[in-house]
């Protein structure tokens, strides 16, 4: 099978077409080479990352953009970065200059009305290649978002007021990126041209034409089939506990009881088995010493309690990162995702230990079971994912062990 054609970085129109207007002419128009860099370095990646005939993953489709462009132009290209969007702003007095009316009229007296035609054709044209990888990836969030969602109503508002910013939890993630995606669709896909993208049909369709309930009920599946992955990267028997959950609330008469029983264990097991309570403590001790709840005496003992269990598995042992203090954020203790993911899997088990005790076998029952199930796999596939991405630095390594 004959490989795909490496993609290079010299694939932007609006780059092909303003390299052939005169220096001066560019200087007049406020259009800097590092401009130029940039558009070129942000197109061809984009170009790469939706080329549907291009079947490899797609670290390496980024990887072919730079295969042969030389140390000293990557060294251009970044620097180029740090020029353009040294100010917050800098984005948006690009697109506000190209939107100008004056601006415009200035431009096509300049460059007379062939090439100013020429000029704006290669703007849309890459506008249309940036868009589509942009939609593309605010799609890919979307299981995500389902799974954030579903973890974040589980945890009570009393469990969620110490989290910075705490005000961000009240909105709806997926009805935000609906909105999102539905923005993008109507205001600037449909203003551009989108035949010159390898855009397809369901690209140009709206998300959620039967509405966000809809959305939700198809890609939850997705997450529960990624979270059975992920459980079964770290335990493979652990698999059965989530299937025989789902069968108990089936067909056992004390099947909320069963059930609840059975991913109690699933989630112990998972803490447990990734970082001994010894690893846990150094970990403790490491990165939040002055906490006072992520610690607890049995029997003359100090053990780390479940909450502790839960950061240092979304952290993946990893440490705490120190941030920039700001208006929502102090910068001290766990971050916000990390943080609140910790909650929701602390306010899991919480709940399901309270649904072992209270199995009448109503439909309520089941329908709440059920609800905490979609919490747990929601929470699961992010907590593991993100706490495998830290692990895969090697810092889980140094964790010393009880």
């Amino acid at each position: 099978m004959q490989e795909p054609v490496p993609v290079t970085i010299y694939q932007s129109s609006f780059a092909a077409c303003a390299r052939t207007l005169d220096p001066a002419l560019l200087e007049t128009l406020r259009i800097s080479e590092s401009a130029v860099l940039v558009m070129e370095a942000v197109v061809s990646l984009c170009k790469a990352l939706t080329n549907d005939s291009d079947q490899r993953p797609w670290q390496e489709r980024v990887e072919d953009c730079f295969s042969e462009v030389t140390e000293e132009r990557l060294k251009e290209i970044f620097q180029a970065f740090v020029d353009e969007f040294e100010g917050e702003q800098q984005l948006q007095r690009w697109v506000e200059r190209f939107k100008n009316q004056n601006y415009s009229s200035f431009a096509e007296r300049l460059l007379g009305a062939a090439s100013y035609k020429r000029f704006m054709d290669s703007l849309k044209q890459d506008g249309a290649v940036v868009a589509l990888a942009v939609r593309r990836g605010v799609r890919a969030l979307t299981p995500f978002v389902v799974a954030w969602n579903d973890a974040v109503k589980i945890s009570s508002q009393s469990q969620l007021k110490a989290v910075q910013p705490a005000n961000v939890l009240a909105v709806n993630a997926v009805e935000m990126l609906v909105s999102l995606d539905d923005f993008l669709g109507e205001k600037v896909l449909a203003a551009l041209p989108m035949e010159v993208t390898s855009a397809k049909g369901s690209d140009l369709a709206t998300l959620a034409p039967e509405g966000v309930d809809d959305l939700v009920t198809s890609f939850r599946s997705m997450v529960a089939e990624a979270s059975v992955k992920r459980v079964e990267r770290r335990n493979s028997p652990l698999v059965r506990k989530i299937r025989g959950a789902r069968d108990a609330l089936r067909f056992s008469e004390d099947g909320v009881s069963q059930a609840a029983n059975s991913l109690i264990e699933l989630l112990d097991r998972i803490m447990r088995e990734s970082f001994k309570p010894g690893e846990v403590l150094a970990w403790v001790d490491a990165n939040l010493p002055d906490a006072e709840d992520l610690t607890h005496e049995v029997q003359g003992q100090i053990r780390p309690t479940k909450r502790a269990e839960a950061l240092c598995l979304v952290y993946g042992g990893d440490p705490i990162t120190p941030r920039e203090a700001s208006e929502n954020d102090d910068g001290q203790g766990p971050d916000f995702i990390h943080d609140v993911i910790a909650i929701a899997l602390v306010s899991i088990r919480n709940q399901l230990q309270k649904m072992k005790h209270a199995d009448h076998g109503t439909p309520e029952e089941k329908g709440q079971l059920l609800s905490i199930l979609a919490a747990l796999e929601g929470a699961l596939m992010l907590g593991l994912t993100i706490g495998d991405l830290s692990a895969e630095s090697g810092a889980s390594e140094e964790l010393p062990a009880a």
